[in-house]
Order: C-alpha cells, then structure tokens, then sequence
C-alpha cells in the first residue's frame, strides 16, 4: 500500500512538472551547463580530431578499431539522459528510442551496442580509465584525465576548436 502511494506521489510530481507547475529536485551538475557537447577520449590517446562520419561509425559498431590496433570502446549515457537525446540527435540521426530495432538486428549479427554509464562523472571515469574508449560530456564537465577530439554546437554544427564556454 505504502509503495503504491508513494508511485501516485511521484507521478503527481512528474506531471506537475511537466506541466511547469514545479520543479523537481535533481543532482547538482559538475559545473554550470553549455550547450556543447564534447567529444572525449583518454588523455594519452594518439587521436586529435574526430569527423561527424568516424563518429557515427564507431557508435554504431561499424568502425571498430583505432588507427594503433587497439579496440574502440564507445560508451552512451542512458537512454532518456539529456545529453545522449542529444548526442544521438546530432551524431546518429534518430532518438535512442528509434535505435532499438537497429541493435536488435546487429545483436543477432554478434555485434553489441556501446556500452552504458549512468553519468557524466561515470563517463569521465570510464573513458579515462578505460584503454580504448570514448563518449561524450557537456563541455563544461570536461577536466584534465581525457582530452577532446571533437566539439558538437548546440545547433548540431561540428566546431574544430574549442569554443568560449561559460562554465562556473
């Protein structure tokens, strides 16, 4: 009984939120928001700069190895996750609700979808930490255990240098 009352609760809560009558509480963020995202890799990676194209291949397994041989390993945040909503908008075409029936169809051929973090710090952990890997970030978040190689502008425009942010 407790259980189903405290699913009404947040589902008043969601609605009213959606509806812009309230806010909900969330975690503060790592450093003030962009609209930029920034495209990350280990620091210690040989790779400058990535293009639009290499990007989409690699989160959609079909480039599967960097220049040195060693084995790209992509990672996404979750699904409804803003930044990825907005990451798979710009890079892969489509929402990550539509990706589905892609995965669904590469998982009978052998092939698994990037692997999943559940956040920003997660993401930065993963990459730094990780031989291999890449992902993505607000550029505001972006801090001195990976390196950019590519910039997304809020309007989807593919940036070659880092661009002015105002970040706390």
């Amino acid at each position: 009984m407790a259980a189903m009352l405290n699913f009404r609760v947040l589902q008043l809560l969601l609605g009213l939120s959606l509806l812009g009558l309230t806010q909900l509480p969330h975690a503060p963020a790592h450093a003030a928001e962009s609209e930029v995202l920034a495209i990350i890799v280990p620091a210690n990676l040989a790779v400058k700069r990535l293009s639009a194209s290499e990007l989409s291949l690699i989160f959609l397994r079909k480039k599967l190895y960097w220049p040195n041989g060693k084995r790209m390993r992509p990672a996404n945040l979750p699904t409804q996750h803003d930044l990825r909503q907005r990451f798979s908008l710009r890079v892969l075409g489509s929402l990550p609700e539509t990706q589905a029936e892609y995965w669904n169809e590469q998982y009978f051929h052998g092939v698994l979808p990037p692997h999943v973090v559940n956040s920003q710090e997660a993401m930065l952990r993963y990459v730094a930490d990780t031989d291999g890997a890449l992902g993505y970030v607000d550029a505001c978040a972006v801090d001195g255990r990976v390196k950019v190689v590519a910039w997304i502008n809020y309007d989807g425009s593919w940036l070659v240098s880092p661009p002015p942010l105002a970040c706390d």
